[in-house]
């Protein structure tokens, strides 16, 4: 194992076997010929051909889209095409700040390969015992990674809240962490992936930060999303997520990208290239 090997794991698909999906011409994901399929039976929302798959052009509107995907999505989770319904909407657009075209349940998103943003905070401590960062076991009752190590906060990046807001929230549910402090949360870059996952294509980015607490503050989780909360020094954190598969498949590259910015993965490291590379699919 190595830490290119968890770049790797999030990059792995074939595009081959998808089709582009498309609203109002724009390209905004991929969905797989196995979902197109099932797809078709829904002719008044979605127009399948064998290049593409796109929203019907007679939904002129992002509430009628909304509404109309959001029936077709409600009847194939009850037929058990997907699991996890979470109440959650996403933007769907073509890029980050373009306005979105509709919006879609968060568990369906990865059916369509839609870019899916989120929010990824690392929290740190620094002093006499050397830099260490908190790490999170997330719920055994989650969906996705149950049981596997996180950052102290991490979420999806929902419809209609700003980035800034979404990191205040993620750090009370998540951390009880109060807002005066997480609005010292500095963004230091972002992350890209696009792989296959058990739950379909993701392609998502993660809007990256660093959040330095004080060293008497122990987070505590208040959603039920998180086992407990554990400080790692940097030694047991470079072993974890180099040489296991401990860490939650997209966490690992958070972790990967804090190595390299503090100087913990050198350049003379014989991955180094191909580390940048990765973390920026």
């Amino acid at each position: 194992m190595s830490f290119l090997d968890r770049i790797i794991a999030c990059n792995r698909g074939d595009l081959s076997r998808y089709r582009p999906f498309q609203i109002v011409g724009r390209p905004v994901g991929h969905v797989a010929a196995s979902i197109a399929k099932r797809l078709a039976d829904y002719h008044d929302v979605f127009v399948v051909t064998s290049e593409a798959v796109s929203v019907a052009g007679t939904l002129t509107t992002p509430a009628a889209r909304t509404q109309a995907v959001a029936e077709v999505l409600m009847e194939l989770h009850a037929q058990g095409l997907f699991d996890g319904w979470r109440d959650e909407a996403y933007p769907v657009a073509a890029t980050f700040t373009e306005p979105p075209l509709m919006t879609m349940e968060r568990a369906a998103v990865p059916l369509f390969g839609v870019r899916a943003y989120g929010v990824h905070i690392n929290g740190i401590v620094r002093g006499g015992n050397g830099l260490r960062m908190w790490v999170a076991r997330r719920s055994l009752s989650k969906p996705t990674g149950p049981g596997l190590w996180d950052q102290i906060v991490a979420g999806g990046q929902p419809a209609g809240l700003s980035l800034a807001d979404n990191v205040v929230k993620e750090c009370a549910e998540e951390a009880a962490i109060p807002a005066e402090l997480a609005h010292r949360a500095v963004p230091v870059g972002a992350l890209s992936y696009r792989g296959e996952r058990p739950e379909g294509l993701r392609n998502d980015v993660l809007f990256v930060y660093d959040l330095e607490l004080p060293a008497d503050f122990v987070p505590d989780n208040t959603d039920g999303e998180v086992e407990d909360f554990h400080l790692w020094d940097m030694e047991r954190l470079i072993a974890t997520v180099r040489d296991t598969d401990g860490f939650k498949f997209n966490c690992a590259l958070v972790v990967i990208d804090f190595l390299v910015r503090h100087g913990l993965i050198a350049p003379d490291h014989p991955d180094y290239v191909e580390i940048l590379r990765g973390l920026h699919r």
